[in-house]
């Protein structure tokens, strides 16, 4: 009998320690971050931040290579064509893609997908503005039929709001594809902490400002995923990250700002990566003179731009920086020379100033969100701009918010001077139009067709369509050119993007759409 309960005994001490040593076994990547998305519904994905869940979890039909945006290539769709008048995508999708639940992918969870997304009509839903239609030709074809040639939407269909999810679970959970989607679709409350995805992980939940946890999918349909399990952590400040990566908590700081750079560069457990990013870190105008007051005045605008020393704010960002000469970010076509870039002159900014009625400057609020983004601290600009602005008699006062409290109020147009940036929806030069009378960060500074000059409306109406290369760089020229002295946007910098890891961490790459591949990473 004693010999019976000594086996027993050995027996459940030897499962325990199984056990014990199969939960060792799950293999994490905890990643830190200043988090900056508030919804993982993937029809409503607009924020950088939420890049790092959507491409994890979510799949589109074209996609770009882990390290770069050079080339397109198939992902869902296996193939496609395009008609000779441009107006017509016709994509084959694979065969052999399954959902997380294990529902095959069809014609009809693309068609849902991208209705859905157009029809929210949330911030997203103008990346679809020239798409007229999307059809099942059958079960595994997709016909896209457009307004107008659009030579940038194959890039724009690899933007997250582009992901396929299941239609039968969305309409399950309260969503729809239907034009009242905007009033009528309830499914993003589900998507908080579920998902319906083919990509490698799923959305096991979501503390918003706390942690998002992402969980393997076991029916990826394509090679299996190395972590088991991707923790990505809310650290705002770039210290406890730096914190935190040094202690080994977490794998990945996302957040690493130029000074960080030397320590972690001497630490023999940590690689560091920096490169120049495509974020356009910019200050905003308000052309309502309401909102904007004096910066509404076309000659204050320049006046400010003349006023800004582009070495020094350049230099907040470190290794990577650089800096724009017009609201083109350097690095896509048709971009100016950086050369051809505006340069400090307090003389010009005082004599506009002058002309502009305002001899002896004015008072102003900036308005900022109070965060770091790609370890670019906003406080520490604004407080640059602000005494830039100060040598030609313009009296700034700085005025930090909460994050999503000032994206509301500069997606809503109710900014009159405000610092904020850019990162590109999708990697082509046609993403600037925004920039411009009616595009998306246009109408955030109350620039419209009704207050614009035909000038600028001509050209903007002329590049959307033009699909021969040479000629839309040219017109870019000149609408870069306009906007040196015209818009109502200054251009401060494009950061350099620094990422620090722990040096066991293999596969690591950056791609300016979500910036790193969480899952092509491994040990």
């Amino acid at each position: 009998m004693r010999r019976s309960l000594v086996l027993l005994l050995a027996l459940m001490l030897g499962i325990i320690a199984l056990g014990s040593a199969g939960a060792q076994e799950e293999k994490v990547l905890v990643v830190g971050l200043s988090e900056d998305y508030h919804s993982l519904d993937p029809g409503r994905a607009y924020e950088p931040g939420g890049s790092l869940v959507h491409h994890s979890v979510y799949d589109t039909l074209v996609t770009f290579p882990s390290d770069s945006v050079s080339e397109i290539l198939p992902n869902l769709a296996a193939s496609w064509t395009i008609s000779d008048d441009g107006l017509v995508y016709t994509f084959t999708l694979r065969d052999d893609v399954t959902f997380s639940n294990g529902d095959p992918l069809t014609a009809d969870d693309v068609v849902f997908s991208f209705n859905r997304m157009k029809n929210l009509k949330d911030n997203p839903s103008f990346l679809a503005d020239t798409i007229a239609s999307v059809e099942a030709a059958d079960d595994l074809t997709v016909v896209l039929t457009l307004t107008q040639p659009d030579p940038a939407i194959l890039a724009k269909i690899i933007f997250d709001a582009f992901s396929i999810v299941n239609a039968d679970v969305v309409r399950a959970n309260g969503g729809t594809d239907a034009p009242d989607a905007a009033e009528t679709d309830t499914a993003e409350e589900w998507f908080m902490n579920n998902s319906a995805g083919t990509g490698p992980y799923m959305v096991e939940s979501y503390t918003p400002g706390v942690q998002t946890v992402l969980v393997r999918n076991p029916n990826y349909w394509d090679e299996a995923p190395y972590f088991d399990r991707i923790i990505i952590r809310n650290l705002p400040e770039t210290s406890t990250q730096k914190l935190a990566l040094e202690a080994g908590d977490i794998d990945i700081a996302m957040d690493v700002i130029a000074d960080q750079l030397p320590s972690f560069e001497a630490n023999p457990d940590i690689e560091v990566f920096s490169t120049q990013s495509d974020t356009l870190i910019f200050l905003l105008m308000n052309q309502d003179p309401e909102i904007g007051g004096p910066v509404s005045n076309r000659l204050v605008q320049r006046a400010i731009r003349y006023a800004l020393n582009y070495d020094e704010l350049r230099f907040l960002s470190g290794k990577g920086a650089n800096t724009p000469a017009a609201m083109v970010p350097i690095g896509f076509a048709g971009a100016l020379d950086p050369s051809e870039a505006l340069s400090q002159d307090l003389d010009q900014a005082r004599a506009l100033l002058a002309e502009a009625g305002y001899l002896d400057g004015f008072a102003i609020n900036l308005e900022y969100p109070d965060f770091n983004y790609i370890g670019t601290e906003f406080g520490i600009v604004a407080q640059k701009v602000q005494a830039d602005l100060a040598e030609v008699g313009i009296n700034v006062t700085l005025v930090p918010q909460e994050f999503q409290v000032s994206l509301d109020a500069y997606r809503g147009g109710r900014q009159g001077f405000s610092l904020w940036l850019w990162n590109p929806d999708y990697q082509d030069t046609l993403d600037y139009v925004e920039f411009l009378p009616g595009g998306v960060v246009g109408n955030r500074a109350n620039w419209t067709d009704e207050n614009a000059d035909p000038e600028i409306l001509a050209l903007r109406d002329a590049v959307k369509t033009e699909i021969d290369a040479s000629v839309r760089n040219e017109l870019f020229r000149e609408i870069q050119l306009y906007e040196q002295q015209n818009a109502p946007f200054a251009p401060l910098f494009q950061p350099g993007v620094h990422f620090a890891y722990r040096n066991d961490l293999k596969g690591f790459a950056y791609n300016g759409q979500w910036r790193v591949d969480l899952t092509a990473l491994y040990r």
